[in-house]
């Protein structure tokens, strides 16, 4: 796979205070050694309590509604050492923390890889319409799992359960097929660095991937059902067994996508200047995209197709915190499971006692946002 050209007008050369930065942020020894500049400690507060106040809401809230403060004390009951009279009985217990808790849990994990992707290939892609949804990298990761659904038999309700190394495994497959797949046709239109070729590029991939998706489907018409819940997206579980199941994926994205966040804002004036810094820009890329695909594949092999949440996210926490990716990965990482949690109670209590999707939720909210996004590029390109 070719790089990917950017996508506006070429830089200024940065100045020699900015090489200094740049250099400062290229060195990998530097990663962990301190806090990243411009990551404010009232960001970082903002999104653990957003984080807190979605498990709380979450957990809370359902078909039995149970008090939020006497929630927030069994919480705290999980941690060693800690006994708080929380007021709940067993059975109360036992729906914190064996139904509510797990499914919470799993839409924290899920929504901070969908948002910590979208951050990802945006950066990667220097595209800030880049997104796990439409770049066709979920329809990918979505086919892959189908046909393990289909043709292996393996989790025949459409969770992880049943064969979780394949499933996984098969989705990150999928999803890095798709992603070569979606730029490679984008440099065939010519004009690589247009958001709207990459668009029109991830819409042909995924229509493609989607047809081979409906043909399994129509083969094998004892998995439409369970397929079919599983592509509008969901976060129901069986307990914990989903969200331990994801936690690795989850870990192993996270640690390499954050650790490579400042070179990312160094990719970002371009990869001669990223040479010049000692920086292997294509090596770089190619890890990302292929730990940004990890993750993807994983949410996506646990909850289904969940789109555009690796859109509003990570351009919300630009236009509220800033445009370093030292900053808009971390925070994309907890507004983005804050979101989903949140989304997902929406579609627990909107059409109560049924269930809505949570892929119908975000694609509600994620349609008008998009838009936005779009008219905003158009803008910045012309």
């Amino acid at each position: 796979m070719s790089d990917p050209a950017p996508t506006s007008r070429p830089a200024e050369p940065p100045s020699s205070s900015q090489r200094a930065e740049l250099r400062s942020a290229a060195r990998p020894a530097g990663l962990l050694s301190a806090r990243p500049a411009g990551l404010r400690k009232r960001w970082l507060v903002a999104g653990l309590v957003a984080v807190l106040v979605a498990l709380v809401v979450g957990v809370s809230l359902g078909p039995v509604s149970l008090p939020p403060g006497s929630v927030a004390a069994e919480l705290l009951n999980l941690i060693p050492g800690v006994h708080l009279d929380s007021g709940l009985t067993e059975r109360e217990i036992a729906i914190v923390t064996e139904l509510r808790l797990p499914r919470v849990v799993l839409g924290l994990l899920v929504g901070g890889l969908l948002a910590l992707a979208g951050g990802c290939y945006q950066g990667v892609f220097r595209n800030p319409l880049a997104d796990p949804y439409l770049l066709g990298v979920a329809a990918g990761a979505g086919l892959a799992v189908t046909a393990a659904i289909a043709l292996g038999g393996a989790g025949r309700q459409g969770t992880l359960s049943g064969l979780p190394i394949t499933i996984p495994l098969a989705a990150f497959a999928g999803s890095l097929l798709a992603v070569t797949m979606t730029y490679v046709l984008g440099a065939a239109g010519g004009r690589r660095g247009s958001p709207a070729m990459l668009i029109l590029a991830g819409v042909a991939v995924s229509a493609f991937l989607s047809a081979g998706q409906t043909y399994l489907l129509q083969r094998h018409a004892d998995s439409i059902q369970p397929v079919y819940s599983w592509l509008l997206g969901r976060l129901a579980t069986a307990g914990w067994h989903d969200v331990l199941l994801v936690l690795p994926y989850a870990a192993l994205t996270t640690a390499v996508v954050l650790l490579h966040r400042r070179e990312l804002d160094v990719l970002a004036v371009g990869d001669d200047e990223a040479r010049s810094l000692g920086l292997h820009p294509q090596r770089t890329r190619y890890l990302l995209i292929a730990a940004a695909s990890l993750g993807t594949a994983a949410a996506v092999s646990a909850t289904g197709l969940i789109g555009f949440v690796g859109i509003i996210v990570p351009h919300t926490v630009r236009l509220l915190a800033g445009s370093s990716y030292r900053v808009v990965l971390p925070m994309s990482l907890l507004f983005g499971g804050a979101f989903l949690a949140l989304t997902d109670v929406v579609a627990r209590t909107a059409a109560a006692p049924s269930e809505v999707p949570i892929g119908v939720v975000t694609a509600l909210l994620g349609g008008p946002f998009f838009v936005l996004v779009l008219r905003t590029a158009r803008r910045a390109l012309t």
